[in-house]
């Protein structure tokens, strides 16, 4: 998709705008969290959530701006969830997106707190966001996407299943589960939540978004691995080879490097044959995919 780049670039100029109308701002008080909150979301980052709900959105005829508030709270939901990894309890990470961490940058306290304020924020601004145009039973069935995939069933699950599976050995089925619940959770969430934002969404075509956004999850995570194992600190804006020298487990490991970038294309492709009910107005769920298993961090 030749206008791939431009299209990207709206998607997160959009998402930008609006993270700073939702997010408080730092000379309210309490100016501290306030600013650890804005710190970590606005820093900068792929957006990948945000722009699977416009690309989305769009491809189902949605308004762009009536995709800002899922784009939004997605994106939140996301920080807040990076701001509890990097914790010393969990990941003990000091770096993240080319910067000091969250808990590094104020304490360990504020970093829990504006993890906190974040996650609630998020669905707040899917229950008032006054630009979403559908009905109330739609509006909840987009927040309770977004609570599954963030809580025990999802991204938290997933979180934890991570922080137990150190130093195991997991075999292939168990990994993907991890990352189902770790990584793809949110991921698909994030499509659903673009095609959500239509009222009376075709169930057809809401399973295709929902079986493409699944595979492009895993896609996602076996791109992680492969970049942890190929890529530098510089590049990532975090710290290389981090996995391994925590002990986790990964598909590389699982499946040799190899293997893992032969999984990552056969979810690729899988992705893209979940899109053949659409026309050109899904060239930018696509292009998606294929930035995705291509991405240099």
């Amino acid at each position: 998709m030749s206008d791939f780049p431009e299209r990207l670039q709206v998607y997160q100029e959009s998402v930008e705008a609006a993270l700073d109308h939702w997010l408080p701002k730092a000379s309210i008080q309490p100016e501290k969290l306030h600013e650890a909150m804005r710190y970590s979301v606005l820093s900068e980052g792929k957006r990948i959530r945000p722009v699977l709900v416009y690309a989305t959105g769009e491809a189902f005829g949605v308004d762009l701006k009536a995709l800002d508030g899922p784009a939004s709270a997605v994106e939140i939901i996301h920080a807040y969830s990076l701001i509890h990894d990097d914790l010393p309890s969990m990941d003990d990470d000091d770096l993240r997106r080319g910067r000091p961490t969250c808990h590094k940058k104020y304490d360990e306290a504020t970093a829990i707190l504006a993890g906190d304020a974040l996650q609630a924020l998020s669905f707040h601004i899917l229950a008032h966001d006054p630009m979403i145009q559908v009905n109330d039973q739609q509006r909840l069935a987009m927040i309770n996407t977004l609570a599954i995939a963030s809580g025990s069933r999802g991204m938290a699950g997933g979180q934890a299943i991570d922080l137990a599976a150190v130093g195991q050995s997991l075999n292939i089925a168990e990994l993907e589960n991890m990352h189902i619940h770790k990584t793809g959770a949110l991921i698909r969430a994030s499509a659903e939540l673009g095609a959500l934002s239509v009222e009376n969404v075709d169930a057809t075509l809401f399973s295709r978004i929902s079986h493409y956004a699944k595979c492009i999850g895993l896609a996602f995570q076996i791109k992680d691995d492969i970049l942890d194992i190929e890529s530098d600190t510089e590049t990532l804006g975090k710290p290389q080879g981090s996995d391994v020298a925590a002990n986790k487990p990964t598909y590389p490991e699982l499946l040799g490097l190899d293997g893992a970038k032969q999984a990552a294309d056969d979810l690729y492709n899988k992705a893209i044959q979940s899109l053949d009910v659409f026309d050109k107005q899904a060239d930018t769920l696509r292009a998606i995919a294929d930035y995705i298993v291509k991405r240099n961090k």
